[in-house]
């Protein structure tokens, strides 16, 4: 028997080939399906099942490419509904692999086909749960995100206690729990670094999983301190139940070069152009009206999450080299509409002559040294935001940043910070797409991290006057 987890940081996701006897069995793939045939060719296996734990809406899933292309059966728990062909499955069906089993566990909560799949050995023995969404490495998944469901997050809650206790927490605590994501993710409040570990220590670690926990309890528990999950879920989750388009197809769309020229010409389209370039370059110039999603942060969350077009056709400028590498990245949360890349790079627009636009930076030394008040603008998460602060900053999470773009004066100079830097510059590539004045947006170099090392004052309470998320 061969397991292995393939990991993913970008996103948090953690897929699983299992393997006996020369056959094998994906659970939840990615959107790329290559990865998992040159697993399987390079170890003389056939894929005989893809299974799915439920349907994603933080990830865009290679399933349909992946049975298309080995001839494997797709593979749902109970009450699933898809438009193409797929075996809905039953509680406690057997899925043999060579000489192993996979036994479908129904483990409705996070959603109402939410599946676990639990691995048996040669010997029968219960080796690993292969948990989906429904229990994480620290905590659960939220009961808020299924679609089309009549349920509320509550009802889903009181489903998810009586799945961890009657089905989950029974098995021997020797058993791997393999979630399909870890921290980053917003599928769960507060997931761990971790990405698997056994059940016994969850049991002894994991709020979600304490014994005396009653079930109202653990309904407030879980609904409490939820926050509004990415645009983008429902429209992932409904591309995942209604089938993709072919991922070879998206990547050769996005392959076609373009030159500086015809980029130029396109500019009054309905085009964004995306420069997935590191921070610091990006800052220094770039082409105008251009949004930044650097490819070396997390890309595909923040693509997501601040994109509101999931069609949206989409021009990339990156380091020349790395145009798949963000065309599979953007197919990962189902922005599949890449039409081409700069041919050349930022360099080659630059060469030619074309207007540049830049973004001012301040360091976090120079900033405290400014006469105050001023406008401090902080785009980290709520959970940053209230655990520090600087003192009278507003804040304006990253995340809700369309919904908020109007609530900012655009007559006075804002300094926008985040953790590291990363983030603040997305916000400000976004603010100047929407009509504020290049002088009025400073980005502020190294964020809150260098924050703290400046004479500029940090709470560690919030300021609801500030709050907008």
């Amino acid at each position: 028997m061969y397991v292995e987890q393939l990991y993913t940081g970008c996103i948090a996701v953690g897929t699983y080939y299992i393997e006996s006897n020369g056959e094998a069995i994906v659970i939840d793939p990615l959107r790329d399906p290559s990865p998992y045939m040159k697993m399987a060719a390079e170890r003389d296996a056939k894929i005989t099942y893809v299974i799915l734990t439920h349907f994603h809406a933080d990830f865009i899933s290679g399933h349909v490419d992946l049975a298309q292309k080995t001839g494997a059966t797709i593979v749902y728990g109970p009450t699933a509904q898809a438009d193409y062909e797929f075996h809905s499955g039953t509680d406690g069906e057997i899925f043999k692999v060579g000489d192993v089993t996979l036994e479908l566990m129904h483990t409705p909560g996070h959603t109402l086909e939410s599946s676990s799949f639990l691995l048996r050995n040669e010997a029968g023995k219960m080796e690993a749960l292969f948990t989906g969404d429904a229990l994480f490495i620290g905590d659960v998944g939220r009961p808020d995100l299924a679609i089309k469901s009549d349920l509320t997050e509550k009802d889903l809650a009181g489903m998810l206690f009586d799945t961890l206790r009657n089905k989950i927490m029974p098995l021997p605590d020797e058993v791997i729990i393999y979630p399909n994501h870890g921290a980053g993710s917003s599928c769960g409040k507060n997931l761990s670094s971790e990405t698997f570990d056994t059940l016994g220590n969850q049991k002894l670690t994991n709020y979600a999983l304490r014994a005396d926990m009653t079930k109202e309890e653990f309904i407030t528990d879980i609904t409490t301190g939820l926050t509004a999950p990415p645009q983008y879920f429902p429209k992932a989750a409904r591309k995942n139940k209604g089938g993709v388009s072919n991922f070879d197809d998206v990547l050769i769309r996005g392959m076609q070069p373009i030159s500086p020229k015809e980029l130029n010409n396109k500019m009054s389209e309905d085009y964004l152009v995306l420069d997935t370039r590191f921070e610091e370059e990006f800052t220094k110039g770039f082409i105008p009206q251009s949004m930044f999603i650097g490819i070396d942060g997390n890309f595909a969350m923040w693509v997501g999450a601040v994109i509101e077009n999931i069609n949206q056709k989409i021009i990339i400028v990156t380091e020349p080299g790395r145009e798949a590498e963000v065309i599979t990245r953007l197919s990962r949360v189902g922005y599949d509409h890449c039409v081409g890349y700069l041919e050349g790079g930022f360099d080659a627009w630059k060469n030619a002559g074309y207007d540049i636009d830049s973004i001012e930076n301040i360091s976090a030394s120079e900033l405290s040294k400014l006469h105050r008040p001023m406008s401090i603008v902080d785009v980290r998460a709520q959970g940053e935001w209230q655990s520090q602060q600087v003192k009278g900053a507003y804040h304006w999470p990253l995340v809700r940043i369309n919904d908020a773009i109007d609530s900012l004066s655009r007559e006075v100079k804002h300094y926008v910070h985040c953790a590291g830097g990363y983030r603040s510059v997305i916000a400000a590539s976004i603010m100047k797409r929407n009509g504020f004045d290049g002088a009025n947006i400073v980005n502020v170099m190294g964020g809150f991290d260098r924050i703290l090392m400046s004479d500029l004052p940090v709470t560690d309470f919030g300021c609801p006057s500030n709050l907008l998320s």
